[in-house]
């Protein structure tokens, strides 16, 4: 049975990045200020629960702290309610956290509101899992996309904005003729790469990815992660890339951060957790993983 590594781009000789290279990179970005700090962030949800309505505690994220560099990919990895959505949707701003403090180049965004969040939105945007839901079916794609520049005003006319959401879908293996058509007319692969444009359509320097191939076939999977990478390289974006699956956030990853019942069970290079994973919830998510038969 084929398994998504089966899809995965091969690389040529001359594009496969070496060990020197990757540390030499991580070196370079890790010697920066962070591009994101997540310190001792909590997000805790009250529920009523029995006949007397007792008040329960959950805390889906409990003290979490972590550090992104601008131009890495950290994988965020864990089983369905580990907390890694919910921690992303604090970052986004989307759910706030209950405690903590969260900075996006040295300002804590937990305290913003109104014009300044709107402008962090820009920066900060988010690749979801079902991109058909996000997608208003009685309007065309082109529109869709258009839609986010004009709200932020990047452009001085609709002609111009026309002209970057047509040179946008080429970019993600789309073209000019798909500008008028309606979401239902794209397959389910077509369509991530469509919110993958009205993501990246604000030019946002973070993206969160959440379970952003999880919904797709196999070898659909791999074209959508292998055109992530590729953006990255030609954009410089920096992602958090949430995932059920250690083996694509692997290989997605610089760093990687396992998650079980909203903490943190281990953060390290990619490849260290991969080869020696020091939990035994790490090493469970690891021997999961599919083999080729």
């Amino acid at each position: 049975m084929p398994t998504i590594q089966d899809f995965l781009t091969e690389k040529v000789p001359s594009e496969i990045v070496t060990y020197e290279e990757r540390t030499a990179f991580h070196h370079k970005i890790y010697a920066e200020k962070p591009l994101l700090e997540v310190i001792n962030v909590e997000k805790e949800y009250l529920s009523r629960t029995g006949i007397l309505g007792k008040t329960k505690s959950f805390k889906a994220v409990n003290d979490v702290s972590f550090k992104l560099y601008e131009g890495e990919t950290l994988g965020l990895v864990g089983e369905s309610g580990c907390g890694k959505s919910t921690l992303g949707n604090a970052i986004l701003q989307l759910d706030k956290a209950t405690a903590g403090t969260i900075l996006y180049r040295g300002q804590d965004i937990t305290k913003l509101g109104g014009s300044e969040l709107r402008k962090l939105r820009r920066e900060i945007q988010i690749i979801f899992q079902d991109p058909y839901s996000s997608l208003n079916p009685r309007i065309p794609v082109g529109k869709a996309i258009m839609e986010p520049m004009q709200v932020h005003k990047l452009y001085t006319s609709d002609k111009e904005c026309k002209a970057k959401t047509i040179e946008i879908l080429v970019r993600v293996g789309l073209g000019a003729e798909h500008f008028n058509r309606y979401p239902h007319e794209f397959s389910g692969g077509q369509r991530q790469r469509i919110g993958i444009a009205r993501t990246i359509a604000l030019q946002p320097k973070l993206i969160v990815c959440d379970e952003s191939v999880s919904a797709l076939d196999i070898s659909v999977q791999a074209q959508v992660l292998n055109l992530l990478n590729e953006l990255k390289e030609n954009f410089g974006f920096t992602y958090i890339f949430i995932s059920h699956d250690l083996s694509v956030v692997k290989y997605m990853s610089d760093q990687v951060l396992v998650m079980n019942k909203g903490k943190i069970e281990e953060i390290d290079d990619a490849d260290e957790i991969y080869a020696n994973p020091k939990t035994e919830y790490t090493t469970k998510l690891i021997e999961a993983i599919p083999v080729k038969e």
